[in-house]
């Protein structure tokens, strides 16, 4: 039986970013308009339907628990981790810009306005860290052991 996760966390898309499945939506039914109302209407609400899908599909899921931390297939022992920061605002974007180590494991999504940083104390692992989204870093940071 699994255990309970100490932390779970889905990091989906912000309000301004779910218009982005109607807007596909509409884009699509006014290119088809021409042809035919009734193809032009379910062609939109078609693609309304698999942008969102698509949506919920790419947001990772970020979870701690029985000792790992997951974040959707990639697994790190939770013992390995050294330290975890905090980053938002100006870190953020420093961290995924000029601060990025190229062997990093990123997991990052643009619509998350916070993420954290995992360092990693491992020596056989060449990947100093994790750069992970969420919208919750200082709940992450304590299930994982740390305080940033």
């Amino acid at each position: 039986m699994p255990a309970i996760p100490s932390y779970r966390e889905r990091v989906l898309p912000s309000p301004a970013a779910w218009l982005l499945a109607p807007a596909a939506g509409s884009l699509v039914g006014l290119a088809l308009l021409p042809l035919d109302a009734v193809l032009a209407l379910a062609a939109g609400a078609l693609t309304a339907i698999l942008a969102a899908v698509m949506l919920i599909a790419v947001s990772p899921v970020v979870e701690v628990s029985d000792g790992l931390l997951r974040v959707d297939r990639a697994r790190l022992p939770v013992e390995l981790v050294s330290q975890v920061i905090e980053l938002d605002g100006d870190e953020l974007k420093h961290a995924m810009r000029r601060g990025l180590d190229a062997r990093a494991h990123v997991r990052f999504r643009a619509w998350s306005p916070t993420a954290v940083r995992i360092a990693i104390d491992d020596p056989h692992d060449p990947t100093p860290y994790w750069l992970v989204s969420t919208r919750r870093p200082a709940e992450l940071s304590r299930a994982l052991g740390r305080r940033s």
